[in-house]
This record gives C-alpha cells, sequence and structure tokens, in this order.
C-alpha cells in the first residue's frame, strides 16, 4: 500500500469521507464513507497522531473534497485567512504544482468548478466562475478534441454523484464541436451557445443531481419543476446580471420540442435545438439509480431522429462532429476485442481505438491499438459503459488521444 500524508484541515466536518484514512503503519482510523460529525469526533479519532494517511489509489477521491471545500468557502464569503489556511497533503500541492506547469487539464477539478459554479446565486461571483471555467473548456477543446471528449464521456458514464456537473460540461463541449467544426457559426453565437449550455438547468440543479440518485420516477411536484425548470433557469441568470439575449433565449428554448430544419428559426432557437439534442444524447450516455446508461448507438440514434423520425439537422451535425463512436465509449470489434475510442476518424464509423480486452476476454497489460478503417479491425457493435469492467489508467488512455497519427504504429 502506498501512503500518502494529508492534513487534518482538510478533512471536511459534517461530510462523508471520500476515502479511507489510515495511520503512519496503514492501519484503518476511519473506512470510506464515515462522516465526521464534528471538530471533536476528527480529534478523537486521530487522537495524538501528528500525520494521517490516505491510500494512493484513493488520492483523486481526497483531492474532489478538497476542492469542494474551497469552493464552498468561496460561496459561503469566507475571510480570505480562512480560506488560505486550508491546507492540502504535500503530495497534493506537488501535484497541483505539476498541472500548473504543464497545463494539463485536471478534470476532477474542471468537474468541481462546474459543481461550485451551478450552485452560485451571486452575480458578482458566478459570472467569472462561468468565464473561468467558459475558457478553461474552450481552451482544452480546441487543443484536443478527442481527450476532452474522452474525459467527459468517460466521466459521465462511470459515476452519478455530480451529474448535472459533467452533464453541463459534455454538453456544451458536444455543442461546440457541432458549431464550430460542421455547422460553422460565427464567434458570438459559440460564445453565447457554451454559456447556455453551461448553465441550461441551473434553475433544477439540485433537483437534477437528486434525481441522478433516485431510484422512483420522479413525483408529480418533481414534474412540474422539470417542465417549468427553463423559465426558472433564465430568471436566475437575469437576477445574476445576465443580459445577453442569444444566450437567454437558447435557454428558454432549449426545452421546446420543434422538428425542421435550423433554416428560418431564430439565432437563440437554432442554438436551443442543437443544445436540446446534446443534451438528450449526453442525458442516454448517464447512468441513473433508476436506469443503466444506454449504448452509444442507441443514445446517438436518440438525438438524429426528431420528434416526427426524420432526420434533425441538428442532431446530423452533432454526430459528424463526434462521430458515432465517439472518444470515451467501448466497441467490439470483429477479432472479439474489446476496445475503447481514441480518436475520431475521418469516417464517423472508423475511429481509432485501444484494445483493452483480448479475443479470449483477459485484459490486455497494455492498450493494443487498431484503426477500424482496416477490414479485419472492424466495429461490430458498441458496448454500455457498464459491461466493461475493467480498471484502465485513465491517464495513459488520454495520453493515446494526445498523439498524431504519424505517431502510431497502425
Amino acid at each position: 500500500m502506498n501512503l500518502l500524508p494529508v492534513n487534518i484541515e482538510a478533512i471536511i466536518i459534517g461530510h462523508p469521507l471520500p476515502c479511507a484514512l489510515r495511520d503512519e503503519s496503514g492501519i484503518l482510523l476511519a473506512s470510506q464513507g464515515f462522516m465526521v460529525h464534528s471538530r471533536q469526533d476528527l480529534e478523537s479519532m486521530v487522537g495524538r497522531r501528528s500525520q494521517i494517511y490516505i491510500d494512493a489509489d484513493q488520492s483523486d477521491n481526497f483531492r474532489r473534497g478538497y476542492v469542494n471545500r474551497l469552493n464552498n468557502l468561496v460561496l459561503e464569503d469566507r475571510a480570505l485567512g480562512q480560506i488560505a489556511e486550508v491546507q492540502i497533503s504535500p503530495y497534493d500541492a506537488k501535484k497541483s504544482v505539476v498541472a500548473e506547469v504543464s497545463d494539463e487539464p485536471d478534470w476532477l477539478d474542471l468537474q468541481s468548478q462546474s459543481h461550485a459554479m451551478l450552485r452560485d446565486t451571486h452575480g458578482d461571483t458566478f459570472l467569472p466562475r462561468l468565464q473561468r471555467l467558459q475558457n478553461d473548456l474552450e481552451r482544452f477543446t480546441l487543443r484536443n478534441p478527442d481527450g476532452t471528449l474522452f474525459a467527459l464521456i468517460h466521466l459521465a458514464g462511470s459515476e452519478m454523484q455530480r451529474y448535472s456537473a459533467t452533464h453541463a460540461l459534455l454538453v456544451c463541449v458536444i455543442c461546440s464541436l457541432a458549431a464550430r467544426d460542421v455547422l460553422k457559426w460565427p464567434a458570438a453565437q459559440l460564445s453565447a451557445m457554451c454559456s447556455a449550455a453551461l448553465t441550461m438547468n441551473i434553475g433544477m440543479t439540485e433537483l437534477q443531481d437528486r434525481l441522478a440518485l433516485q431510484k422512483s420516477p420522479p413525483t408529480p411536484e418533481q414534474v412540474k419543476r422539470i417542465e417549468v425548470h427553463a423559465a426558472k433557469s433564465v430568471d436566475l441568470l437575469q437576477e445574476m446580471g445576465v443580459t445577453n439575449a442569444l444566450w437567454l433565449e437558447a435557454v428558454i428554448s432549449h426545452r421546446v420540442n420543434a422538428p425542421g430544419p435550423l433554416a428560418g428559426r431564430s439565432d437563440g432557437q437554432r442554438i436551443g435545438r442543437l443544445i436540446q439534442r446534446a443534451d438528450m444524447f449526453a442525458a442516454r450516455m448517464s447512468p441513473r439509480a433508476s436506469r443503466p446508461s444506454e449504448a452509444p448507438s442507441t443514445a446517438m440514434q436518440s438525438c438524429y431522429f426528431d420528434e416526427n423520425r426524420q432526420i434533425d439537422e441538428a442532431g446530423a451535425a452533432i454526430i459528424k462532429a463526434v462521430g458515432i463512436y465517439s472518444p470515451g465509449t467501448f466497441v467490439r470489434l470483429s477479432t472479439n476485442e474489446i476496445a475503447v475510442v481514441i480518436k475520431r476518424g475521418l469516417n464517423t464509423t472508423m475511429p481509432r481505438v485501444a484494445v483493452l480486452i483480448n479475443r479470449q476476454g483477459m485484459v490486455t497489460g497494455e492498450p493494443i491499438l487498431r484503426d477500424t478503417s482496416q477490414a479485419e479491425f472492424r466495429i461490430l457493435a458498441s458496448v454500455p459503459h457498464r459491461d466493461v469492467r475493467v480498471n484502465h489508467n485513465l491517464d495513459r488512455l488520454l495520453a493515446l488521444t494526445r498523439q498524431t497519427t504519424s505517431e502510431r504504429p497502425w
């Protein structure tokens, strides 16, 4: 077991522990999920120990809890001195410095930023937070669109705790790629669209997260809140100082079921329609307590065909932009291997993939690269995320999305 030191001040009172706490010998002090109700409980648990530790394999969970604590202190308008006193372990401090130098995305941190932004009802902090998040997401998407899709689709398919935050990020990226690369919309529309995609559900953020974990169907009261959330989102945005008419029209339009071509609609309505189709695709790709996630191909069909079962122009743009088999999704090859898509191909049905399970059903030691445009490695079907039980190295796979075709031994 590889133990990493953590600062006692970073333990969040009143919340379940994100990972198990241990002493310097690895002896368990408190298991993951244990609720620390008070400072006295924490001191009693730690005793006279000068240091506590976590397992390195769970360090991302701890880091996420630390980031959330900082976000909550900011939202509570705590003094800067108090915020500065919150410390993280030496390992995570070093990790933060490395990330800053390399400028590689920290997807858990971005998810936490989205989570906190959607719960911020103060205009003086909400708008700067949104702009910073939007700038980061745009930079990552432009630099490595395949890696960005991979990371967010992986997050959406593997957890439900921060459903609204991950969903907003994924919808934003999908819409950005479709609008920029396929529909060729101008910069002003792209900016308003990203803002609208990130905030379309701000009027029901808490409810959206609750529904993701709720096993029973929505109650009549919850259904009513879902139906009016677009208007509530617009009201909240206006209260926080949003005056961009295109942004607001897109938010109010994203719940309107209006099949047909994009031509003849206002700019805000076109944006709203694109967001709606991406919203449907991302929602079906994500599991909930009440149902598993759908296979990627099935999710794609939901946005490709409109309410009249005709090809939807906005949905078709999304599929052309992200591919039928998007980065981060799993496929079965003609070799009977299971692979994860790492890069989109020139054809929407022929991406680059990395084999994780060989034809004998055994996990591969290292990802095996395949070009599915070759007949011997063609894709037979998409595979739901839930059916692939492999603890693969996410950083290793993300690194493959950054390689150019010339760097790969196809």
